[in-house]
């Protein structure tokens, strides 16, 4: 095998690598653009108990101060309330498979902060202001609780 084949064949292998390369990198993406149920599930999961931390309002405690898991995100009293007056929710609704609102009026209300109805929310509960992506999957998420 002449220097010149050699050359050209190390060059075809390295092409080939490439595209194989490409292709899985393309396959990859596809793959995080279109998420399985379960990881949008997962993915809402994590924001509602780890970043929102929505069990602090929507979730009863027991006498302990734990969270009653048994009426998980079902609602519960507001257990504080601000120093001076305002506008508040002293109850927060049950969230557990998202009652009274369709996916698509769940995703604006994270969206937006907006109720179907035209209206916001009381404080304590914040305006969200999520991306329809984090949105969905909180919607996947609490769909998955109804009983």
């Amino acid at each position: 095998m002449t220097k010149l084949h050699k050359i050209i064949a190390l060059l075809c292998a390295f092409i080939a690598a490439l595209i194989v390369t490409l292709f899985r990198m393309q396959i990859g993406i596809a793959a995080r653009d279109n998420p399985s149920v379960e990881q949008r599930v997962e993915r809402g999961r994590h924001l509602v108990e780890k970043v929102a931390m929505c069990a602090d309002c929507h979730t009863p405690r027991l006498a302990s101060g734990e969270f009653d898991r048994g009426r998980w995100l079902q609602g519960s009293l507001v257990g504080f309330k601000p120093l001076m007056e305002m506008p508040w929710a002293a109850v927060a609704p049950g969230i557990a498979g998202l009652p009274g609102y369709t996916d698509e009026q769940g995703v604006v209300f994270l969206m937006t902060g907006v109720r179907p109805n035209g209206t916001k929310c009381l404080p304590p509960m914040p305006e969200y202001r999520l991306s329809r992506e984090e949105a969905a999957d909180v919607v996947a998420y609490l769909r998955g609780l109804a009983r």
